[in-house]
């Protein structure tokens, strides 16, 4: 996956319902204050920095770094250390659902945002880290 080139306004002017621009641009401002990195749209999704990932396997490519996406039944805000590394305070989020790497939220205005922030902060410093055994993660911008 790749930076598109698109227009990050344009991205979310576009997202349906009007819950998930306003939440879009939320976790835009968000996002971009938590990495000190632009948004560029990866997409569908609004990304922050780039990170090369290569698994055990061989299999590798690029990623950003924290990103999200508003699609129509719920924001997807993408979490590289997966769900599990947030257990323990994902019971104080508030109103959400999830994957093996995506947090699901309707409504932001929902959720602790104390706590959203928290699990922001601690994916991109495992992200900076440089990953675990499962995946290596390099950093490039």
């Amino acid at each position: 996956m790749k930076p598109t080139g698109d227009d990050v306004a344009g991205l979310i002017a576009r997202s349906s319902p009007a819950i998930r621009r306003r939440d879009a641009e939320t976790l835009t401002a968000l996002m971009q204050e938590i990495t000190g990195r632009e948004p560029a749209v990866w997409g569908t999704i609004i990304g922050f920095g780039a990170v090369h990932y290569r698994y055990p396997t061989g299999t590798e490519g690029d990623s950003p770094v924290l990103g999200f996406a508003p699609r129509t039944a719920a924001t997807t805000i993408y979490l590289f250390d997966g769900i599990d590394e947030h257990a323990d305070v994902l019971s104080a989020l508030g109103p959400h659902f999830t994957g093996v790497g995506c947090l699901y939220i309707k409504d932001l205005e929902q959720v602790d945002f104390d706590v959203l922030r928290a699990i922001l902060e601690r994916s991109l410093a495992w992200v900076e880290a440089g990953g675990s055994e499962q995946v290596q993660l390099t950093v490039t911008a």
